[in-house]
């Protein structure tokens, strides 16, 4: 695709003012009946299409180049007196995309191919009020149907369908786009900001209703906009499951035989947390009770705040051996590293001479990580009186960190983050087993350090 020319530029970036102006002032006061929906999306049923064969993969870029999460969307125009057949319309938006485009904030420009036809290899540059022009390429053209991809220098990296269909007598317009943001500028614009993702929804809900005005016909009804989100950090990012199975043959970066002098004053910090659960009557852990609700929480890596830390594994793996991939969030910077969990515990003990149930597992860190260590996490039911706990144990201690930035942020803020991590799981434990349980008043309740692998709290 050619590059623009300086006076392109310039002529680009003058309407960026006037552009933004009116885009605010019709997002603020339009008046067509809008209904969103946002909820979690799926690896099985929201993954991008496969690009057709024959297609060219130059410079494409591609969901799995991206950044942040994967965004599913769905707009949708209900048509009503059009008097067109769904591919007739659809060869009037292919013929001119502009033709439908909101043309004071985004318009269509040709780059590569014949005008007022659309074929596969056509490409174009949407201009759009800011300092990023989006460069995207047709790879799909059929009557009922044409699909964009995004090309290097994006705001998105993704694809991009336009699709006409028939529901008894009216005429069905969509466009559905699967896409990430193409760098961490973009990421933060659309998804921590929300501006850019406004902006994409005022544009393509308008699109929509120049559509409307190009088949002839009457919206029928309100636009109805479906979006599913797929975390960056979930087995359906293609770049998540290439490094989860990269940690298969990674190795724990310390002597695991040293944990067994873990302690303070040869170079590691011991924690040890301890939260009541809603207590159980006296004896084995009952059907669907505290103790089960929690164990459930600990299987699913649950208890653990999105916020600052996410896992990412394959759920269909054995727990004892299970590689995670792990990312922790601080200040809006992500941190992956891996672990891989070790024993399993699944057993009747005894403690200051009282039988306790324990079910729990633990994980090391691996090559790569700022740490080195174990963490354990455990729920205990004493059977004398019932009483349910939650525990983490950590035996940890600085990784050698060759980033000296990393290394200076992680001696200033990673024992911090550590102990918040820690003290939420607790909270976050207490309150999904408490939502359920409807538990009578524990003798003791908040958070507390165990002294002891025995202490009752």
């Amino acid at each position: 695709m050619p590059a623009q020319t300086r006076s392109r530029r310039l002529a680009t970036a003058s309407r960026w003012p006037l552009g933004i102006v009116l885009t605010a002032w019709r997002y603020m006061w339009r008046t067509t009946p809008l209904y969103r929906s946002e909820e979690e999306g799926s690896s099985d049923s929201d993954a991008p299409p496969t690009l057709p064969d024959g297609v060219s993969r130059s410079e494409l870029q591609h969901a799995a180049d991206g950044v942040g999460p994967l965004y599913h969307r769905r707009y949708v125009a209900v048509i009503r007196d059009s008097g067109l057949a769904p591919t007739e319309l659809l060869d009037r938006v292919a013929a001119d995309p502009d033709r439908a485009a909101p043309s004071e904030f985004a318009t269509f420009k040709k780059t590569r191919g014949k005008e007022g036809q659309m074929a596969v290899g056509d490409e174009y540059l949407v201009r759009m009020p800011g300092p990023w022009d989006g460069p995207v390429r047709v790879v799909e053209r059929t009557a009922v149907r044409f699909r964009l991809a995004t090309l290097q220098g994006h705001l998105e990296a993704g694809q991009i369908e336009f699709a006409g269909a028939e529901h008894e007598d009216r005429l069905v317009f969509s466009i559905e786009s699967w896409a990430r943001s193409g760098d961490r500028l973009s990421d933060l614009l659309y998804d921590r900001l929300r501006f850019s993702k406004e902006v994409q929804f005022h544009m393509w809900t308008s699109f929509l209703e120049g559509v409307v005005k190009l088949s002839g016909g009457k919206r029928d009804g309100g636009l109805r906009i479906e979006t599913r989100r797929l975390e960056e950090g979930s087995l359906g990012d293609p770049r998540t499951s290439q490094r989860l199975r990269s940690l298969h043959d990674a190795a724990p970066n310390f002597d695991v035989a040293a944990l067994a002098d873990g302690t303070p004053g040869r170079g590691w910090k011991v924690d040890r947390y301890c939260q009541p659960l809603p207590p159980e009557a006296p004896g084995l852990p009952a059907p669907g009770g505290s103790w089960e609700r929690a164990r459930r929480q600990l299987e699913d890596y649950a208890f653990a705040d999105p916020s600052i830390v996410r896992a990412a594994y394959a759920p269909d793996s054995v727990l004892e051996g299970r590689d995670m991939l792990l990312e922790a969030r601080f200040w809006g910077l992500r941190f992956r590293f891996g672990v891989r969990v070790g024993g399993v515990i699944d057993e009747l003990q005894e403690h200051d001479g009282q039988p306790v149930r324990v079910w729990g597992w633990s994980y090391r860190t691996l090559q790569g990580h700022l740490e080195m260590g174990q963490m354990d996490y455990a729920i205990w039911k004493w059977l004398d009186d019932g009483s349910v706990e939650f525990r983490i144990h950590v035996v940890s201690r600085p990784a050698r960190i060759p980033n000296p930035v990393l290394r200076l942020g992680f001696r200033l803020f990673g024992r911090r983050q550590q102990v918040r991590f820690a003290r939420r799981a607790c909270e976050r434990m207490a309150q999904a087993v408490s939502q359920v349980a409807a538990p009578r008043t524990p003798a003791g309740s908040g958070l507390s350090r165990s002294s002891g692998s025995g202490h009752r709290s």
